[in-house]
């Protein structure tokens, strides 16, 4: 298989469709959708056409956005093709795709669809963005309670087919509302003659169709579900949502907190296919903002201009403490970053760990002050003192800082992310800076 895909573009070239079409079909959907990722414009959408109804369907699911949207553009001429390609799309893999569009190109392609389909991606789009609506699936079953378990599975048998998944089936009232969930061993295990309602024991966990998916995300990490029933305010089932959509939302997640700790404006997927301007755009905001920010840093410095003309070699140290500061601070603001995301710890807790941040912080500087000592001792002997109380100081101000900034950007309603590593380090530098030449000037007059 790897041979045959250093040869695609020989095969192309020679227009062997027959042998393309063959070992093509021949793969499973992640080498398939690993050799279009690989292959260039233009050609992605010959491999594409070449495959098989249910492994171009399979595929499609894997490739980036942007490949997808290359397929789409290239069977745009296809329309026949092109429509069989979007009613088979799984409902909540083709809502993730439309809502990246922009929004001419989703209705000319919802068109497209057939009047179900239709039906069901105007209603998922329907909901907020970053819903659980959005990611949830139609595509389930559901038995009654009164059921055998024998007719469950003649049930199951007839419409299971276009189902998401069968390892969970649902049980719901006459009006459709959620009553219980059970797993189909529990049915392959029963007796048929036992009636559904015996298997039921009333404890099942459903999302609510407007929250937010990093409700989802938590969801399944505490009950650890390869899928979940979604239900609106009255109970009423609506959808399910798969494990392997929350994986993409993890995903997501995790690359805009990544991006937001850098300071970018936006998450970016790929800066290879991102164009110059829009990388500048995502950039130059913060980086702007904390220009003016490390103005005071300036003004600090500025202020000690005498002490500093008087003990030069106060300077050498100066990059040395004011970037451990900052360091410090960075590592704790990751640490509670991470603790609010999952949960771990709530906005009420900081109280509880200003204690044990400043304990570890203490230590950490004074460790870090014997290391300092030991370079000023050769340096500058004469301000070995302040250049070791200066660095259990900074270290101290600027793990509390990057420890705090997450806290109070939470109580403000806002991503705590945002309290990113260039903001914590910008401050930091202008506390390390005051701390320093405070002590110089105390202890060198």
């Amino acid at each position: 298989m790897v041979k045959f895909s250093t040869q695609i573009r020989q095969l192309i070239d020679n227009k062997d469709w027959k042998f393309l079409k063959y070992g093509l079909n021949e793969m499973d959907p992640i080498q398939a959708a690993g050799i279009i990722e690989e292959t260039p414009e233009d050609n992605d959408i010959i491999l594409f056409r070449l495959l098989g109804r249910q492994l171009a369907k399979e595929t499609f699911h894997l490739l980036s956005h942007e490949k997808q949207e290359q397929i789409i553009e290239g069977l745009a001429k296809n329309v026949r093709k092109l429509s069989e390609l979007l009613n088979d799309i799984e409902p909540d893999d083709r809502t993730a795709f439309f809502e990246e569009l922009p929004g001419k190109v989703s209705q000319r392609l919802i068109q497209l669809l057939s009047p179900e389909e239709r039906d069901i991606t105007i209603q998922l789009l329907g909901y907020p963005e970053d819903s659980i609506g959005r990611l949830m699936t139609p595509e389930y079953v559901v038995v009654k309670a009164n059921d055998t378990v024998e007719h469950a599975f003649e049930h199951i048998r007839m419409y299971g087919k276009d189902s998401e998944t069968l390892n969970v089936i649902y049980i719901v009232d006459k009006q459709w509302k959620l009553i219980d969930d059970i797993r189909i061993k529990e049915l392959i295990l029963a007796s048929p003659e036992q009636k559904v309602s015996e298997l039921m024991d009333s404890r099942f966990v459903a999302l609510h169709v407007m929250d937010d998916q990093e409700t989802a995300v938590k969801t399944f990490q505490d009950y650890d579900r390869v899928a979940l029933p979604v239900v609106n305010n009255e109970g009423i089932l609506l959808g399910i949502v798969t494990i392997d959509d929350i994986m993409d939302v993890v995903e997501e997640e995790t690359t805009e907190d990544f991006h937001k700790f850098g300071s970018f404006q936006q998450s970016i997927s790929n800066p290879l296919k991102e164009r110059a301007l829009q990388l500048y755009k995502n950039r130059i905001v913060w980086l702007f903002a904390l220009v003016f920010v490390n103005i005071f840093s300036g003004a600090a410095i500025s202020s000690f201009e005498s002490i500093i003309q008087s003990v030069v070699s106060l300077v050498f140290f100066l990059p040395l403490l004011i970037d451990s500061g900052g360091n410090a601070g960075s590592q704790s603001a990751t640490l509670m970053i991470r603790a609010l995301a999952t949960g771990d710890v709530k906005l009420s807790d900081w109280y509880k760990l200003i204690g044990k941040e400043l304990i570890v912080s203490f230590m950490l500087g004074v460790t870090m002050a014997a290391g300092v000592a030991v370079i000023a001792s050769f340096r500058a002997p004469e301000i070995i003192a302040v250049v070791a109380i200066s660095m259990v100081l900074i270290v101290i101000s600027g793990s509390l800082i990057g420890m705090l900034l997450p806290f109070i950007f939470t109580k403000f309603k806002l991503d705590p992310a945002t309290a990113s590593a260039p903001l914590i380090t910008s401050i930091s530098d202008i506390f390390g800076v005051l701390i320093y030449f405070s002590i110089a000037a105390r202890f060198l007059g």
